[in-house]
């Protein structure tokens, strides 16, 4: 069994539609199909329960949770009423516009690959919480750092019962952590895994590394289809590899933290 694991974000840019019948997340019994952190289905209605009651009110409320106005608010406003009644498709298809789902390309990775993601990837979901890539959800807009009245900030909501499922997930293994910073506010990090991975894409502008701020979910993707293809539980071969982008990892220019087991590695581009 691999003892690796991928820390991803969820995607604000979803696929609509999915299959009316499909079971019920909330209701499906089997805790490992369709449903993985089933757990957090109490936080979970009470969280949509929250985000309708806000929602019936003026249009203030809702531009302000979830940060769009005019017709694509309305749209918003729409889909998020009906979460409770929406056909349903795996969280990999619902992202799957979203430009770290692109990039990934799951259609194109061979069979153990896709098999590897599926398993052995973790999603942290604004209204969810934390997501297995095939667990069936609804269509949905909610940002992890929304605040909602009553909730408030939807990040400090998950954090207690979150950190306590992925804590425990994580325990021993090894962590590609590919999560922007506004997900990450969701976790207190026990630091029970093995090591933990972060990246940090940067380019050489004369003497200095500029670390770059742009695409950087494109780039993320690329590295979550080296982890699955080659199962990657350490950094050996990582340190030899060439990002399609460009990037070379610097182990000169990246550091290792005794007291989190974190190691942050520099992925350079020379031009």
């Amino acid at each position: 069994m691999p003892n690796f694991s991928i820390l991803l974000p969820s995607s604000d840019n979803q696929q609509t539609g999915g299959n009316p019948l499909a079971p019920d997340m909330f209701d499906y019994r089997t805790s490992n199909t369709f449903n993985y952190f089933h757990e957090l289905n109490q936080d979970r209605r009470a969280l949509i329960d929250a985000l309708h009651a806000a929602l019936s009110g003026d249009d203030t409320g809702a531009e302000a949770i979830l940060g769009k106005k005019g017709q694509g608010l309305d749209a918003m406003v729409q889909i998020n009423n009906g979460i409770y009644s929406a056909p349903l498709m795996s969280a990999l298809e619902r992202y799957d516009p979203g430009v770290l789902y692109q990039s990934m390309d799951f259609r194109g990775l061979p069979t153990g690959a896709q098999r590897r993601l599926l398993e052995e990837g973790i999603v942290f979901s604004g209204l969810f919480g934390l997501l297995r890539p095939d667990d069936l959800i609804p269509e949905y807009h909610l940002p992890i750092d929304a605040e909602i009245p009553e909730i408030g900030r939807v990040s400090d909501y998950w954090k207690d019962d979150l950190s306590k499922q992925l804590n425990e997930t994580l325990a021993d293994r090894f962590v590609w952590n590919l999560l922007p910073e506004q997900h990450e506010t969701a976790w207190s990090d026990d630091h029970s895994y093995k090591a933990m991975v972060r990246l940090v894409f940067a380019r050489r502008k004369g003497d200095e590394v500029v670390p770059i701020t742009t695409d950087v979910l494109s780039l993320y993707g690329k590295v979550v289809c080296l982890v699955v293809e080659e199962t990657l539980e350490d950094l050996e071969f990582f340190w030899e590899w060439k990002h399609p982008g460009g990037y070379r990892p610097d182990e000169s220019l990246s550091s290792y933290d005794d007291e989190t087991k974190t190691h942050t590695i520099m992925m350079v581009k020379r031009r």
